[in-house]
């Protein structure tokens, strides 16, 4: 058995971080639907772009629902008590939402790249069947990607119960408290974030300079604000998600630097998902037309049904 340490020890605090995460985490799923309902419902948003969008929306769900659950059980419980076997688990999951949504950074890139740069093919380009290629490729490396750490971590050894530094099972931590050698674990770590992370880093940005280029060029003031608000939102995105994760894995853990390791934690486990479908519903044009929309339509539909009760008395 394992032991999560959790966010903070004093006991009059665990009540109140329960309620502010559980508000969080309520927060992230409702945001995140919300733009889900919008892309599925408004036919104006059935593009390439949201479609990506909604997958990213499915998975930041997805890997917030793998870690915020059980810190919020610890909270209210005061557990925070795991088996090895549980915590090989939520990082096989962890891992492959976490790596998924690397790759579909990447992907969102490229797609900004050809719609911006090459407009003219990008339906072609850009076909439904292409989408759900591009999407069921990222689902692929991620599963297996996640299902190679899986392999090896199943492999180690565990003397004593051992305390991992963070409110839920991450794979720095774990290779911390196993008595085995874990030199073939960390270099598999560096070498999949070398590979994939700065590999996906790479294609991530190398687009945007053909893109800020061709932006500049565009004489339309209009065009050139609607192209400049659907590329920082992305980026704004990437930055938020690449710095988070980088700090986590790249920097060294110890005892006195537990403060900083729980704050990037939280940043990228708990709040990067909660922050992305604020940060595109916010800079996003298209996204609050169609909110407007869909409350418009909500009102007269209500008004309606209050007509027709009214009538019928």
């Amino acid at each position: 058995m394992l032991v999560l340490t959790g966010l903070l020890d004093l006991p009059s605090l665990q009540f109140p971080l329960f309620l502010v995460f559980l508000l969080i985490y309520l927060m992230t799923l409702t945001g995140n639907l919300l733009v889900l309902f919008l892309i599925i419902t408004d036919s104006h948003l059935h593009t390439p772009m949201y479609f990506f969008l909604g997958t990213l929306a499915c998975l930041d769900m997805s890997y917030s629902s793998v870690t915020v659950p059980r810190m919020l059980f610890d909270l209210l419980t005061q557990k925070r008590v795991i088996s090895v076997t549980a915590c090989i688990t939520q990082i096989y999951f962890f891992l492959f939402f976490c790596t998924s949504e690397v790759f579909l950074l990447a992907v969102m890139s490229c797609d900004r790249y050809i719609a911006i740069c090459r407009p003219l093919h990008y339906m072609q380009i850009m076909s439904w069947k292409v989408c759900v290629q591009l999407v069921s490729i990222v689902c692929v490396f991620g599963a297996a990607q996640s299902l190679l750490h899986t392999v090896f971590l199943s492999k180690l050894l565990f003397c004593r119960t051992g305390a991992l530094q963070n409110f839920f099972c991450d794979l720095p931590q774990f290779l911390e408290v196993s008595c085995s050698d874990t030199f073939i674990n960390v270099l598999l770590i560096f070498i999949m974030v070398i590979l994939l992370g700065v590999g996906s880093l790479g294609v991530t940005f190398f687009p945007y300079i053909t893109i800020i280029t061709t932006v500049l060029k565009i004489p339309s003031k209009q065009m050139k604000s609607k192209a400049f608000s659907t590329c920082s939102s992305h980026l704004t995105v990437v930055f938020i998600f690449y710095t988070t994760i980088f700090f986590n894995y790249f920097h060294s853990y110890s005892n006195d630097k537990y403060g900083e390791d729980i704050v990037a934690s939280i940043l990228y486990a708990v709040l990067t998902p909660f922050l992305n479908p604020l940060i595109y519903s916010l800079r996003n044009q298209e996204l609050k037309a169609s909110l407007k929309r869909n409350l418009q339509r909500l009102e007269i539909q209500t008004g309606q049904k209050i007509s027709t009760i009214v009538e019928e008395q």
